[in-house]
């Protein structure tokens, strides 16, 4: 075998990639940015060539393919430089620490012709592998729930959480066995040792085809296990890598019991034999050599390893919105779509629908509908049960009280004289919605005004000063044309006096001003 293989990455596990390598004669050199552990390498191996530099490794030509086995967060930077500079790439999971990061990587390398794979070494398990053909024999049936433990005492990481440490693994595989993306992906986690970085999650996919799936990942775990159990209509299967014999087959049946009542009948489990005597790492450098050698799309390849980042992303999404920075009064929804920043506050009761975005410092009351592509903030404050719709941007400057309607592709503004080219936001002006006023579509409220309580700013209007409390106005620029009630009807006067029509509260005109007598909602 051809000595063209660079490994990058001499730590926790590249010390057992490196093993693997030289012992299938295919290392050419070993890199580590830190000096002391290439010595200590050196005086066990002086064979073998060591260095601290990247760069003599990505200009050396006699170097076809290159194993990443760094810290998640260099991934990116390295695969991207190896493939620039003409080498396959195998690196280890994740692939890159965002989805457009790992789209770039696969884009790249089908530009320039490179291998890209990761590191999802469940795939080359001889327990999985058999797991695979029992399941596309159909002996446990349609597939309805897997469930997913990684759990153990330690590593601990400082520079990524368990999620994005332990996780990738068990989603490629999930995804893998489902044949399908998640239609939904939530996670829930806690931090105890070190602030914002997850000790503990539990990440929760649900599948268009009706499978289920949960995965359990801890490094604060009194013991270590590593288990995967496969749920199906006729029998249930159970990956256990921390047995001999690592694969189980529970053939259980359910009856029920005059059609109403289901009974278990519980079976005798079946070991399943495999080839105890492969080690997974060096099936998964094997593969890689081969797919080099033959050009060969690998198993575990760049889009492979992209589908798991979007995963992760949707699932770190939710952890950070469920999480200590974002403050929740009670329950309410966010479409998987919206993303909130951190410092948020939501109230309970309320709604975000698709593709909104909740900028950092705002707060949104209980109760409050905020539609499809809407922004609020950064610093923003809404009241209690406000309605939002679609395609609002309410901007930085904006403050909105209770009870107010903001009608569809309505526009706050936050400056009199913008400039792309000018910064101004020392000159933002406050713009306040009081409670229960109504804004139409398509209004445009130019900054630095005040929406007096239950006004009526009709559709297409464009206000550009203060509109008073019960008035309704209409038109460029926004005139009053009337006055309208609690309820939001145009009232008729006899002489100074009004009777809503519909509500049937009352009121008087004083001076150019609305006068409640008698308010019925």
């Amino acid at each position: 075998m051809s000595k063209n293989i660079a490994l990058i990455g001499l730590g926790y596990w590249g010390k057992n990639i490196f093993r693997n390598l030289l012992e299938l004669g295919a290392l050419h050199t070993a890199c580590d940015n830190n000096l002391d552990v290439i010595n200590e390498y050196k005086s066990k191996f002086p064979e073998v060539n060591f260095t601290t530099s990247v760069d003599q490794i990505m200009n050396n030509h006699e170097i076809k393919a290159v194993i990443i086995a760094t810290p998640a967060a260099t991934h990116y930077e390295l695969a991207k430089k190896a493939i620039l500079s003409g080498k396959d790439v195998l690196v280890e999971k994740p692939l890159a620490l965002t989805v457009k990061e790992g789209n770039e990587l696969v884009e790249l390398a089908e530009k320039r012709g490179s291998i890209l794979m990761v590191g999802h070494i469940l795939h080359y398990h001889p327990g999985i592998e058999k797991l695979k053909e029992i399941i596309a024999r159909g002996d446990l049936g349609k597939i309805q729930y897997i469930y997913s433990n990684r759990l153990n005492i330690g590593k601990f990481r400082v520079e990524e959480n368990i999620l994005w440490s332990f996780a990738p693994h068990d989603i490629s595989l999930i995804l893998s066995i489902v044949g399908e993306d998640p239609i939904s992906v939530k996670a829930f986690g806690a931090d105890y040792l070190s602030l914002g970085i997850y000790d503990i999650t539990l990440m929760w996919l649900e599948f268009a085809g009706g499978v289920k799936a949960h995965i359990f990942v801890s490094w604060l775990h009194p013991y270590k296990e590593q288990k995967l159990v496969i749920v199906g209509n006729k029998a249930m299967a159970v990956f256990d890598d921390l047995t001999e014999e690592k694969l189980f087959v529970y053939p259980h049946k359910v009856e029920w019991l005059n059609g109403k009542i289901p009974v278990a009948h519980k079976a005798e489990y079946i070991k399943v034999q495999i080839d105890s005597h492969k080690e997974p790492l060096r099936e998964e450098i094997l593969h890689f050599i081969e797919c080099v050698r033959h050009r060969n799309n690998p198993r575990t390849d760049g889009k492979e390893g992209v589908k798991v980042l979007s995963i992760l992303e949707r699932a770190q999404k939710y952890l950070t919105l469920t999480g200590r920075s974002t403050q929740v009064n009670s329950k309410f929804f966010v479409h998987e779509s919206a993303y909130i920043d951190e410092d948020v506050e939501i109230g309970s009761g309320t709604k975000i629908w698709h593709f909104s975005h909740i900028l950092r410092n705002s707060k949104i009351g209980e109760n409050c509908v905020i539609g499809q592509n809407v922004m609020i903030g950064p610093n923003v404050k809404i009241g209690n049960r406000v309605k939002i719709q679609n395609n609002v941007s309410v901007y930085e400057g904006v403050e909105i009280e209770d009870d107010v309607f903001c009608g569809p592709s309505m526009v706050f503004t936050n400056v009199i004289n913008p400039r792309s080219f000018i910064e101004r936001k020392n000159e933002f002006k406050k713009t306040l919605v009081k409670k229960g006023a109504t804004i139409g579509a398509n209004a445009t409220i130019v900054c630095g005004v005040t929406i007096g309580e239950y006004s009526f700013v009709a559709a297409g209007a464009v206000v550009t000063k203060d509109v008073p409390p019960y008035a309704l106005v209409a038109g460029i620029p926004a005139k009053q044309i009337g006055w309208v009630c609690k309820c939001g009807v145009t009232l008729k006067f006899v002489g100074n006096l009004a009777k809503c029509e519909q509500c049937g509260s009352e009121y008087k005109l004083e001076t150019e001003s609305l006068i409640p007598l008698k308010e019925d909602i």
